[in-house]
């Protein structure tokens, strides 16, 4: 009858919303097709390439790079290491497919997945944002079917990665036995600011080249092969306080040069955000008695990375740790990120996680919980339950695989430095 068809069919649709969402496999890009750079080296460079800077402002820089917590082998784009520099929209397009086209040729091959088979394509660049988009470059290269959904976040800086992931999680529940890619990059050659206003210093000192492929899927015959399955998805935007949305601002200097100022606020306004995403996952995820203990214990395997490595005067992740009574252990991955690969934007919650794989502590049924904040701003939580134990050594693509037992450093070279004007 009638009836019963409509029934069916509301009955189908929201089964298709309970259906799972499986993380196929994620890769990092691990950076061997740039070139290596410590900071000191940076410095050389900027001071012989950028006869613009005045000395106060290299000495600025000098003390910025050497408290940011960057380590010696992080790596940086190409364009940025000529002289003179080549900052241009076609040596930016060319970094931005290095990356996406080089994560997402490894993803292919480590999944055995073809392209296509690939239902969703969601790309996130914050500030580089070319015609045709990122997302119509994959379609392009690997020549996807014409229904593929194609989409491309900008502006959203660092929460961008996890915002696709939600983005990706509702559309999967629309679209059945479907796989979704998702590329989260940041490109440098963009980024670089070539003023002398301190505030907008921090992008050329921390941000490095870096990048992540992911792979979703919905399809049951998966769910023994995939890591992870997708739990909960929680996002809140404070941007509605003027000082929330100002805090982290793409504009012009007053000598009419582009670059991302970064406001004192930026920590409190950054331990607000989280607070309050802390209050919303908490009752998702934690039992009657673990909620009594949430105040005081890490009930689950706590990944935090930070959007951006300092603000104008204390270091986000120290800022970070001390207002949320978070322990070393607690922001240790976060920190070797840093430390090893710089600060790579949005992707940077994919070597987090892949840093604790490679530490071999992530067993089954453990719930993996991915925080990121950024401009807006906004924060955005991803917890994931472990499908099985993750062995240290299974994964050859793992950007830590090779040299995860020298780490963690010692950083105590880098605490309670100031960030002076």
């Amino acid at each position: 009858c009638h009836f019963c068809g409509d029934f069916l069919q509301i009955l189908s649709e929201v089964l298709k919303s309970f259906s799972e969402c499986l993380l196929g496999g994620f890769l990092m890009l691990q950076g061997e097709i740039f070139d290596e750079i410590s900071s000191e080296q940076l410095i050389d460079k900027i001071s012989c390439y950028c006869p613009h800077y005045t000395e106060n402002t290299m000495d600025f820089i000098r003390k910025l790079a050497d408290s940011a917590g960057v380590g010696p082998s992080s790596y940086m784009a190409e364009a940025l290491l000529r002289e003179p520099l080549m900052i241009s929209l076609n040596e930016a397009r060319l970094e931005a497919e290095a990356v996406l086209f080089g994560a997402v040729d490894q993803l292919f091959a480590k999944t055995g997945v073809k392209p296509e088979e690939i239902g969703i394509v969601i790309a996130n660049c914050s500030i580089f944002c070319p015609l045709p988009s990122l997302s119509d470059m994959i379609v392009n290269r690997y020549r996807l079917n014409s229904t593929v959904l194609a989409f491309n976040l900008s502006g959203m800086r660092c929460t961008a990665g996890l915002s696709a992931i939600k983005l990706a999680k509702q559309l999967l529940q629309l679209h059945e036995y479907c796989y979704s890619l998702i590329v989260s990059t940041e490109t440098l050659t963009e980024n670089f600011y070539k003023g002398n206003n301190h505030l907008m210093l921090a992008a050329n000192c921390v941000f490095r080249v870096g990048g992540a492929a992911i792979l979703l899927s919905n399809h049951a015959r998966d769910k023994c092969s995939s890591k992870y399955e997708l739990i909960h998805t929680v996002h809140n935007h404070t941007a509605s306080s003027d000082t929330a949305y100002n805090c982290v601002f793409l504009e012009e200097d007053s000598e009419g040069v582009r670059g991302v100022t970064i406001t004192k606020d930026l920590v409190a306004e950054a331990s607000k955000a989280i607070t309050t995403n802390l209050a919303m996952v908490g009752p998702l995820i934690l039992t009657i008695l673990d909620k009594i203990k949430f105040l005081t214990d890490t009930m689950i395997r706590f990944m935090i990375i930070s959007m951006f490595a300092l603000s104008k005067k204390t270091p986000v992740l120290d800022g970070l740790q001390k207002s949320l009574n978070m322990t070393d252990s607690d922001i240790e991955a976060s920190r070797m990120t840093l430390y090893r690969f710089g600060n790579i934007s949005s992707s940077s919650i994919w070597y987090v996680m892949a840093y604790g794989e490679a530490k071999g502590r992530i067993k089954k049924g453990h719930h993996v919980w991915q925080l990121a904040f950024g401009s807006g701003f906004k924060c955005c939580s991803i917890v994931w339950r472990a499908n099985r134990t993750i062995d240290h050594d299974e994964d050859l693509s793992n950007p830590w695989r090779n040299e995860i037992d020298e780490f963690p450093v010692k950083l105590d070279c880098f605490k309670d430095k100031l960030y002076l004007d």
